[in-house]
């Protein structure tokens, strides 16, 4: 396995549950951490609790080019490169097709697929030019498999799941790995807003979903996991 100790690694979407347990093994690991997320205040107590300094905080809506331009200078006036890029952020609507606005299915696009896209697009390019990396980004299972009243959700991890496999085809003749992490249930703040029941006592902890995030970062250099699954035990759906 790769050591983290001192590999620069950008982590978006770090004040969710998952994220943020993530940050913790992570910087606990000796890596370079840059966070980012939309809610600067939680921003700050993570890097109060990690003992980041200023620089390597970033509020930042992944939506937006511009933002993400600038989270890019403000990444690389700390970094002189990068060697991981970890994608944690992202949005859940789930609702009966019927009731899905225009509004929520762009949102749902926007947050889970653009905002990768201008991710990759943005950060790429030095690892390209370095010949070395690597992509983490999360479709769940919803990016393999459907579930009703998720047509705006799975749509755009479906596309999050493609978009990943043909950008890994560009990448065949460099170190440049990419790997595709399908969580099941996560007993997280993804649950909060969304009128379904669910047993969020069977689910996956935010922090075991971070172990995995964590042992991805380390996977060794000789050759690459493309995609881990993980699930509850008592309702696997792929």
């Amino acid at each position: 396995m790769e050591t983290l100790k001192g590999k620069n690694i950008l982590l978006a979407g770090a004040t969710g549950g998952i994220g943020a347990a993530a940050a913790k093994l992570l910087a606990g690991s000796g890596a370079r951490l840059l966070v980012t997320g939309r809610n600067r205040s939680k921003l700050d107590l993570l890097a109060q609790q990690l003992g980041l300094d200023a620089g390597a905080v970033v509020a930042t809506d992944l939506t937006r080019s511009a933002d993400i331009a600038l989270l890019r200078e403000r990444f690389f006036s700390v970094h002189e490169s990068i060697d991981i890029l970890i994608n944690a952020a992202g949005i859940g609507i789930i609702k009966p097709v019927e009731q899905l606005t225009e509004d929520d299915f762009v949102k749902t696009f926007q947050a889970n697929l653009l905002a990768p896209f201008l991710l990759i697009k943005s950060f790429l390019p030095a690892m390209k030019e370095a010949k070395r990396g690597l992509i983490i980004n999360i479709p769940g299972v919803l990016g393999k498999a459907p579930m009703a009243g998720a047509a705006a959700y799975t749509a755009a991890k479906y596309g999050l799941t493609g978009m990943m496999q043909s950008i890994r085809e560009e990448l065949m003749r460099t170190d440049i790995r990419i790997t595709n992490l399908f969580l099941g249930g996560v007993d997280s703040a993804f649950w909060d807003s969304i009128e379904l029941r669910v047993q969020r006592e069977k689910m996956i902890r935010a922090e075991e979903a971070a172990k995995a995030i964590w042992f991805l970062c380390q996977q060794p250099a000789s050759g690459v996991v493309s995609e881990m699954v993980l699930q509850p035990f008592n309702h696997q759906v792929i």
